[in-house]
Protein backbone atom coordinates (compact mmCIF):
# COMPACT_ATOMS: atom_id res chain seq x y z
CA UNK A 1 0.00 0.00 0.00
CA UNK A 2 1.04 3.84 -0.55
CA UNK A 3 1.52 5.51 3.06
CA UNK A 4 -0.37 9.26 3.39
CA UNK A 5 3.23 10.93 2.34
CA UNK A 6 3.72 8.82 -0.34
CA UNK A 7 0.01 9.41 -1.84
CA UNK A 8 0.85 13.37 -1.02
CA UNK A 9 4.47 13.22 -2.97
CA UNK A 10 2.91 11.51 -6.17
CA UNK A 11 -0.78 13.15 -6.63
CA UNK A 12 0.14 14.39 -9.52
CA UNK A 13 0.69 10.52 -11.17
CA UNK A 14 -2.23 10.18 -8.89
CA UNK A 15 -4.90 12.12 -10.43
CA UNK A 16 -3.68 10.59 -13.97
CA UNK A 17 -6.38 7.70 -14.58
CA UNK A 18 -3.95 5.53 -16.50
CA UNK A 19 -2.10 5.40 -13.26
CA UNK A 20 -3.66 6.38 -10.31
CA UNK A 21 -2.92 4.64 -6.64
CA UNK A 22 -2.63 0.91 -8.25
CA UNK A 23 -0.30 2.46 -11.21
CA UNK A 24 1.65 4.31 -8.12
CA UNK A 25 2.15 1.09 -6.24
CA UNK A 26 3.15 -0.65 -9.23
CA UNK A 27 6.33 1.94 -9.52
CA UNK A 28 6.67 1.27 -6.02
CA UNK A 29 7.38 -2.22 -6.34
CA UNK A 30 9.48 -1.91 -9.58
CA UNK A 31 13.29 -2.90 -9.57
CA UNK A 32 15.00 -0.87 -12.31
CA UNK A 33 18.89 -1.57 -13.38
CA UNK A 34 20.76 1.89 -15.09
CA UNK A 35 24.14 1.17 -16.76
CA UNK A 36 26.27 3.52 -16.63
CA UNK A 37 25.97 7.16 -14.45
CA UNK A 38 26.85 9.26 -17.11
CA UNK A 39 25.03 11.64 -19.75
CA UNK A 40 22.20 9.04 -20.14
CA UNK A 41 21.76 7.55 -16.72
CA UNK A 42 21.51 10.68 -14.30
CA UNK A 43 18.24 11.88 -16.12
CA UNK A 44 16.74 8.76 -16.02
CA UNK A 45 17.68 8.06 -12.52
CA UNK A 46 16.85 11.49 -11.47
CA UNK A 47 13.48 11.16 -13.30
CA UNK A 48 13.07 7.13 -11.98
CA UNK A 49 14.12 8.21 -8.82
CA UNK A 50 11.53 11.32 -8.47
CA UNK A 51 8.76 9.16 -9.56
CA UNK A 52 8.94 6.52 -7.18
CA UNK A 53 10.50 3.09 -8.66
CA UNK A 54 11.17 1.18 -5.46
CA UNK A 55 14.43 -0.03 -6.15
CA UNK A 56 17.28 1.53 -8.75
CA UNK A 57 20.28 0.01 -8.98
CA UNK A 58 23.38 1.51 -10.61
CA UNK A 59 26.50 0.28 -12.11
CA UNK A 60 29.66 2.24 -13.20
CA UNK A 61 33.11 2.17 -12.05
CA UNK A 62 33.91 5.39 -13.33
CA UNK A 63 34.67 8.48 -11.60
CA UNK A 64 33.70 11.92 -12.13
CA UNK A 65 35.75 14.31 -14.31
CA UNK A 66 35.32 17.84 -14.64
CA UNK A 67 34.59 17.38 -18.21
CA UNK A 68 31.09 15.55 -17.28
CA UNK A 69 29.61 18.50 -15.49
CA UNK A 70 28.71 19.82 -18.89
CA UNK A 71 25.65 16.97 -19.57
CA UNK A 72 26.00 14.50 -15.84
CA UNK A 73 23.15 16.55 -13.99
CA UNK A 74 23.62 14.57 -10.82
CA UNK A 75 27.20 16.14 -10.26
CA UNK A 76 28.75 19.20 -8.93
CA UNK A 77 31.88 20.44 -9.11
CA UNK A 78 32.33 18.98 -5.48
CA UNK A 79 32.24 15.49 -6.61
CA UNK A 80 35.01 15.53 -9.04
CA UNK A 81 36.85 12.63 -8.52
CA UNK A 82 34.62 10.43 -6.65
CA UNK A 83 32.89 7.32 -7.66
CA UNK A 84 29.84 8.21 -10.29
CA UNK A 85 27.78 5.55 -8.50
CA UNK A 86 28.42 6.68 -5.01
CA UNK A 87 27.75 10.59 -5.78
CA UNK A 88 24.93 10.04 -7.70
CA UNK A 89 23.14 7.32 -4.67
CA UNK A 90 23.30 9.92 -2.49
CA UNK A 91 22.12 12.91 -5.05
CA UNK A 92 18.99 9.87 -5.57
CA UNK A 93 18.37 9.38 -1.95
CA UNK A 94 18.37 13.64 -1.58
CA UNK A 95 15.67 13.89 -4.08
CA UNK A 96 13.86 10.79 -2.71
CA UNK A 97 14.63 9.21 0.56
CA UNK A 98 12.18 6.67 0.25
CA UNK A 99 13.48 4.40 -2.41
CA UNK A 100 16.20 1.79 -2.54
CA UNK A 101 18.75 2.56 -4.40
CA UNK A 102 21.54 -0.15 -4.46
CA UNK A 103 25.77 0.84 -5.82
CA UNK A 104 27.54 -1.34 -8.13
CA UNK A 105 31.05 0.36 -8.09
CA UNK A 106 32.27 -1.96 -11.03
CA UNK A 107 32.27 -2.41 -14.55
CA UNK A 108 29.55 -4.59 -16.61
CA UNK A 109 31.43 -7.70 -17.48
CA UNK A 110 30.49 -11.42 -18.78
CA UNK A 111 30.80 -12.76 -15.25
CA UNK A 112 28.40 -10.52 -13.30
CA UNK A 113 26.06 -9.25 -15.41
CA UNK A 114 23.57 -12.36 -15.25
CA UNK A 115 23.60 -12.08 -11.78
CA UNK A 116 23.25 -8.48 -11.46
CA UNK A 117 20.27 -8.69 -13.67
CA UNK A 118 18.69 -11.41 -12.17
CA UNK A 119 17.31 -8.59 -8.87
CA UNK A 120 15.72 -6.31 -11.47
CA UNK A 121 12.66 -6.07 -13.93
CA UNK A 122 14.18 -3.76 -16.29
CA UNK A 123 17.60 -2.50 -17.23
CA UNK A 124 18.29 0.56 -18.71
CA UNK A 125 21.42 1.18 -20.91
CA UNK A 126 22.89 4.42 -20.45
CA UNK A 127 26.62 3.72 -21.14
CA UNK A 128 29.33 5.10 -23.93
CA UNK A 129 30.75 2.42 -25.70
CA UNK A 130 29.44 -0.41 -27.69
CA UNK A 131 30.81 -3.78 -26.16
CA UNK A 132 29.00 -2.90 -23.06
CA UNK A 133 25.68 -2.33 -25.13
CA UNK A 134 26.53 -5.85 -26.69
CA UNK A 135 27.14 -7.04 -23.23
CA UNK A 136 24.14 -5.65 -22.02
CA UNK A 137 21.54 -6.72 -24.80
CA UNK A 138 22.73 -10.34 -24.77
CA UNK A 139 22.52 -10.50 -20.96
CA UNK A 140 18.74 -9.27 -21.52
CA UNK A 141 18.26 -11.87 -23.91
CA UNK A 142 19.62 -14.65 -21.57
CA UNK A 143 17.88 -13.00 -18.37
CA UNK A 144 14.56 -12.37 -20.01
CA UNK A 145 14.25 -8.89 -19.33
CA UNK A 146 13.31 -5.46 -21.58
CA UNK A 147 16.67 -3.21 -22.09
CA UNK A 148 15.71 0.24 -22.50
CA UNK A 149 18.78 1.53 -24.56
CA UNK A 150 20.02 5.12 -25.62
CA UNK A 151 22.61 6.47 -27.70
CA UNK A 152 23.42 9.80 -28.26
CA UNK A 153 25.99 11.33 -31.01
CA UNK A 154 26.88 15.20 -31.50
CA UNK A 155 23.41 16.48 -31.71
CA UNK A 156 21.74 13.52 -32.16
CA UNK A 157 20.14 10.63 -30.13
CA UNK A 158 18.49 7.20 -30.51
CA UNK A 159 15.79 5.28 -28.04
CA UNK A 160 14.37 2.01 -28.70
CA UNK A 161 13.44 -0.98 -26.41
CA UNK A 162 14.35 -4.56 -26.75
CA UNK A 163 13.81 -7.76 -25.64
CA UNK A 164 10.25 -6.51 -24.35
CA UNK A 165 7.72 -9.35 -24.51
CA UNK A 166 9.94 -11.74 -26.83
CA UNK A 167 10.08 -8.60 -29.40
CA UNK A 168 13.18 -7.71 -31.24
CA UNK A 169 16.80 -7.46 -29.48
CA UNK A 170 19.22 -5.21 -30.15
CA UNK A 171 21.43 -7.68 -32.54
CA UNK A 172 17.85 -7.70 -34.53
CA UNK A 173 18.66 -3.95 -35.34
CA UNK A 174 22.39 -4.36 -35.56
CA UNK A 175 23.28 -7.87 -35.58
CA UNK A 176 27.39 -7.67 -35.40
CA UNK A 177 29.26 -4.25 -34.40
CA UNK A 178 30.63 -2.48 -36.88
CA UNK A 179 34.88 -1.59 -36.10
CA UNK A 180 36.45 0.86 -33.91
CA UNK A 181 36.42 3.55 -36.77
CA UNK A 182 33.08 3.47 -36.99
CA UNK A 183 31.80 3.99 -33.30
CA UNK A 184 33.30 6.72 -31.68
CA UNK A 185 32.19 7.73 -27.90
CA UNK A 186 31.40 11.47 -26.87
CA UNK A 187 34.71 11.77 -25.71
CA UNK A 188 36.25 11.21 -29.21
CA UNK A 189 33.64 13.82 -31.12
CA UNK A 190 31.48 16.01 -28.33
CA UNK A 191 28.12 15.93 -27.93
CA UNK A 192 25.78 18.93 -26.98
CA UNK A 193 25.02 18.47 -23.37
CA UNK A 194 21.22 18.95 -23.36
CA UNK A 195 21.15 15.83 -25.81
CA UNK A 196 22.45 12.88 -23.14
CA UNK A 197 19.39 14.64 -21.01
CA UNK A 198 17.03 14.41 -23.79
CA UNK A 199 17.49 10.91 -25.11
CA UNK A 200 18.09 9.90 -20.93
CA UNK A 201 14.28 11.47 -20.28
CA UNK A 202 13.05 9.68 -23.25
CA UNK A 203 14.52 5.93 -21.51
CA UNK A 204 12.83 7.13 -17.96
CA UNK A 205 9.52 7.45 -20.15
CA UNK A 206 10.19 3.87 -21.64
CA UNK A 207 10.76 2.97 -18.48
CA UNK A 208 7.48 4.29 -16.82
CA UNK A 209 5.06 3.15 -19.91
CA UNK A 210 6.57 -0.85 -19.65
CA UNK A 211 5.97 -0.32 -15.29
CA UNK A 212 2.75 1.06 -16.34
CA UNK A 213 1.46 -1.42 -18.95
CA UNK A 214 0.26 1.98 -20.66
CA UNK A 215 0.51 3.46 -24.05
CA UNK A 216 3.02 1.88 -27.27
CA UNK A 217 6.20 0.87 -26.03
CA UNK A 218 9.15 1.43 -28.58
CA UNK A 219 10.10 -2.00 -29.42
CA UNK A 220 10.16 -2.98 -32.52
CA UNK A 221 10.40 0.58 -33.12
CA UNK A 222 13.50 3.08 -33.21
CA UNK A 223 13.32 6.89 -32.19
CA UNK A 224 15.65 8.69 -33.91
CA UNK A 225 15.68 12.84 -32.60
CA UNK A 226 18.07 15.33 -34.07
CA UNK A 227 17.88 18.58 -32.04
CA UNK A 228 19.33 20.96 -34.99
CA UNK A 229 16.40 20.10 -36.83
CA UNK A 230 14.80 19.48 -34.32
CA UNK A 231 12.80 16.66 -35.32
CA UNK A 232 12.20 13.05 -34.51
CA UNK A 233 11.25 10.07 -36.96
CA UNK A 234 10.66 6.44 -35.82
CA UNK A 235 11.77 3.27 -37.85
CA UNK A 236 10.34 0.37 -37.55
CA UNK A 237 12.12 -2.68 -37.78
CA UNK A 238 11.32 -6.62 -36.83
CA UNK A 239 12.46 -9.64 -35.17
CA UNK A 240 15.26 -11.59 -36.78
CA UNK A 241 14.71 -15.49 -35.93
CA UNK A 242 18.24 -15.90 -37.15
CA UNK A 243 19.17 -13.69 -34.19
CA UNK A 244 19.64 -16.73 -31.35
CA UNK A 245 22.20 -15.80 -28.08
CA UNK A 246 23.11 -18.50 -25.90
CA UNK A 247 26.06 -17.50 -23.72
CA UNK A 248 27.92 -14.17 -22.78
CA UNK A 249 31.30 -13.19 -24.11
CA UNK A 250 33.47 -10.21 -23.81
CA UNK A 251 33.46 -8.36 -27.00
CA UNK A 252 36.50 -6.23 -28.72
CA UNK A 253 36.47 -4.42 -32.09
CA UNK A 254 38.68 -4.86 -34.88
CA UNK A 255 40.05 -1.45 -36.14
CA UNK A 256 41.21 -2.59 -39.34
CA UNK A 257 44.77 -2.84 -38.68
CA UNK A 258 45.69 -6.86 -37.67
CA UNK A 259 44.88 -5.85 -34.11
CA UNK A 260 47.61 -3.78 -33.25
CA UNK A 261 49.68 -4.60 -30.08
CA UNK A 262 48.65 -2.59 -27.04
CA UNK A 263 50.56 -0.99 -24.13
CA UNK A 264 48.87 -0.19 -20.80
CA UNK A 265 49.60 2.89 -19.32
CA UNK A 266 51.52 1.05 -16.38
CA UNK A 267 53.85 -0.55 -18.55
CA UNK A 268 54.68 2.50 -20.72
CA UNK A 269 55.48 4.06 -17.66
CA UNK A 270 58.05 1.69 -16.67
CA UNK A 271 60.22 1.94 -19.90
CA UNK A 272 58.98 5.19 -21.34
CA UNK A 273 62.08 5.71 -23.01
CA UNK A 274 61.47 2.41 -25.18
CA UNK A 275 58.61 4.47 -27.42
CA UNK A 276 58.42 7.99 -29.25
CA UNK A 277 54.92 9.07 -27.98
CA UNK A 278 52.10 10.62 -30.48
CA UNK A 279 49.21 12.75 -29.82
CA UNK A 280 46.59 12.28 -32.59
CA UNK A 281 43.57 14.35 -30.44
CA UNK A 282 42.76 17.83 -30.92
CA UNK A 283 45.22 21.14 -30.24
CA UNK A 284 41.97 22.19 -27.30
CA UNK A 285 42.90 18.40 -26.06
CA UNK A 286 46.53 18.54 -26.05
CA UNK A 287 46.25 22.39 -24.48
CA UNK A 288 44.45 20.78 -21.54
CA UNK A 289 46.66 18.48 -20.83
CA UNK A 290 48.90 15.91 -22.08
CA UNK A 291 51.48 13.12 -21.60
CA UNK A 292 54.45 14.87 -23.94
CA UNK A 293 55.26 13.35 -27.48
CA UNK A 294 54.93 14.60 -30.46
CA UNK A 295 51.27 16.11 -31.74
CA UNK A 296 50.04 15.53 -34.85
CA UNK A 297 45.95 15.70 -34.90
CA UNK A 298 44.11 12.87 -36.22
CA UNK A 299 42.75 15.04 -39.46
CA UNK A 300 46.52 16.38 -40.39
CA UNK A 301 48.26 12.54 -39.99
CA UNK A 302 47.63 12.32 -43.64
CA UNK A 303 49.64 14.88 -44.46
CA UNK A 304 52.27 15.15 -41.90
CA UNK A 305 53.04 11.55 -41.24
CA UNK A 306 56.35 12.14 -42.72
CA UNK A 307 57.58 13.63 -39.40
CA UNK A 308 57.63 9.86 -37.74
CA UNK A 309 59.91 8.22 -40.74
CA UNK A 310 63.19 8.29 -38.50
CA UNK A 311 61.21 6.84 -35.34
CA UNK A 312 61.64 3.00 -34.98
CA UNK A 313 58.60 2.63 -32.24
CA UNK A 314 55.77 4.50 -31.64
CA UNK A 315 53.17 4.47 -28.65
CA UNK A 316 50.15 6.04 -30.00
CA UNK A 317 47.63 7.82 -27.56
CA UNK A 318 44.38 10.05 -27.77
CA UNK A 319 41.26 10.33 -25.45
CA UNK A 320 39.92 6.77 -25.11
CA UNK A 321 41.97 4.53 -27.42
CA UNK A 322 39.86 5.16 -30.80
CA UNK A 323 41.45 7.73 -32.84
CA UNK A 324 44.58 6.36 -31.38
CA UNK A 325 43.63 2.86 -33.62
CA UNK A 326 42.22 4.88 -36.78
CA UNK A 327 46.33 6.69 -36.81
CA UNK A 328 47.84 3.00 -36.27
CA UNK A 329 45.35 2.43 -39.51
CA UNK A 330 46.72 5.32 -41.23
CA UNK A 331 50.29 5.00 -40.28
CA UNK A 332 50.41 1.29 -41.52
CA UNK A 333 50.03 1.73 -44.95
CA UNK A 334 52.91 4.43 -45.05
CA UNK A 335 55.04 2.48 -42.54
CA UNK A 336 54.39 -1.37 -43.05
CA UNK A 337 57.32 -2.33 -41.04
CA UNK A 338 57.28 -0.15 -38.24
CA UNK A 339 56.30 -1.07 -34.29
CA UNK A 340 53.55 1.13 -33.67
CA UNK A 341 51.74 0.57 -30.54
CA UNK A 342 48.40 2.09 -28.90
CA UNK A 343 47.90 3.05 -25.81
CA UNK A 344 45.36 0.55 -23.75
CA UNK A 345 42.41 2.82 -23.15
CA UNK A 346 43.64 6.15 -23.61
CA UNK A 347 44.02 9.05 -21.78
CA UNK A 348 40.82 7.94 -19.71
CA UNK A 349 42.68 4.75 -18.33
CA UNK A 350 42.94 5.30 -14.76
CA UNK A 351 46.67 4.60 -14.17
CA UNK A 352 47.69 8.37 -15.48
CA UNK A 353 45.04 9.53 -13.66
Amino acid sequence: MLTEKEKKRYLRHILLEEIGEAGQLKLKQAKVLVIGAGGLGCPALQYLAAGGVGKLGIIDDDLVDTSNLQRQILFSEKNVGEAKVIAAKKRLQEINSSIEIVAYNERLTAKNALKIFTDYDIVVEGSDNFTTKYLANDAAVLAGKPLVLGSVFKFDGQVSVFNYQNGPTYRCLFPEPGSAEEMPSCSEVGVLGIIPGIIGNLQANEVLKIILEIGNVLSGKLLLFDALEMQAQILPFSKNPDVVITKLEEMSFSCGTDNPESVSCQNYFKSPDSYTLLDVRSPDERAAFDIGGLHIPLPELQNRYSELTSEESILVYCASGIRSLKAISILKDFFPDKKIYNLEGGLKNKMIF
